[in-house]
């Protein structure tokens, strides 16, 4: 399999054993089996069909930083978008970007362009390909406000096929999209923004980075929001009115800075971060009748 990757990727772009706490904002995970830079469509393609004919797990990945990686690691392919998944080009008020861009490379290059509309994303430390997959957001504004078009590799049922969906096609709503429901990898975006004074969209973002600064606890790793939004109620005050802020196992713990946050105060064990998250959602329920539902992705085996 080794061999068979590094043939189509080349050698320095393949890698057995990788921590995958090198690639993840919790700074945890055992090793994945192979870990894949791919840099062309044609290459994804070629890789896509190998791991299914050798019939081996992948797992495509953004910025890792939504996701929980097994202390035992993945015993499978990661793969990694770059070079032609790393593109950003302007044609108007349309960007349209790479899915391997961070969220924070686009809305800076709509900062530098004085469009608007992406402010809120400045600060959400994900890829815009996982973007849209949960149809992320921040501060009263998601993705969905701002995409128009998307380029799917769909890997269901047979052969890989190249699709451009709308935003109509890609079923966005709170943390979801066609994506959940269909496996495929978005190749890219387009997004269409609208023409803005530059020093609003600059005081917008800073002023949303000072509020993360003041409510949200960056000082630790974590994967951020660790618990979607239950209808009519916020995890973080349920979780807080549980009496659960600052309860740890090992050193992974619900920050007591922000109660929606489970950290990793130094050293934390995926099992540490999973049993604080089932007592979490135990917890809750008991005394509420709510279940909470994880936005962490978990990887590998538990």
């Amino acid at each position: 399999m080794l061999n068979k990757l590094i043939n189509i990727l080349g050698d320095e772009n393949v890698f057995e054993n990788e921590p995958m706490s090198m690639h993840t904002t919790f700074r945890i995970g055992g090793p994945a089996r192979y870990f894949a830079i791919v840099n062309s469509e044609e290459d994804l393609i070629k890789t896509i069909k190998l791991v299914r004919e050798e019939n081996q797990e992948y797992f495509v990945l953004g910025n890792g930083s939504n996701i929980l990686v097994s202390d035992k690691g993945f015993d499978g392919v990661v793969l990694q978008l770059s070079g032609e998944f790393d593109t950003i080009h302007l044609s108007g008020n349309n960007i349209i970007a790479g899915s391997g861009l961070l969220l924070s490379q686009v809305a800076k290059m709509a900062l530098d362009n004085s469009l608007a509309g992406l402010e809120f994303a400045s600060g959400i430390p994900g890829t815009i390909g996982g973007a849209i997959v949960m149809n992320a957001g921040a501060y009263g504004s998601e993705m969905k406000d701002v995409v128009k078009a998307v380029r799917i590799l769909w890997l269901e049922p047979d052969e890989p096929t190249i699709e451009t969906l709308t935003l109509d096609d890609l079923k966005l709503s709170y943390r979801h999209s066609i994506l959940k429901e269909r496996k495929g990898i978005v190749l890219d975006v387009k997004l269409t923004l609208k023409p803005g004074s530059k020093e609003e969209i600059k005081s917008i973002m800073d002023d949303l980075a000072a509020k993360r600064r003041e409510k949200q606890p960056l000082e630790y790793p974590s994967a951020g929001s660790t618990f979607k939004r239950p209808e009519g109620y916020f995890a973080a005050k349920l979780i807080e009115d549980a009496g659960l802020k600052g309860y740890k196992v090992g050193t992974a713990m619900v920050s007591d800075k922000h109660a929606g946050f489970v950290v990793n105060t130094g050293g934390a064990k995926a099992t540490e971060v999973k049993q604080v998250m089932e007592h979490v959602v135990h917890t809750v329920n008991q005394s509420t009748g709510i279940t909470l539902e994880p936005e962490v992705i978990l990887l590998g085996e538990f």
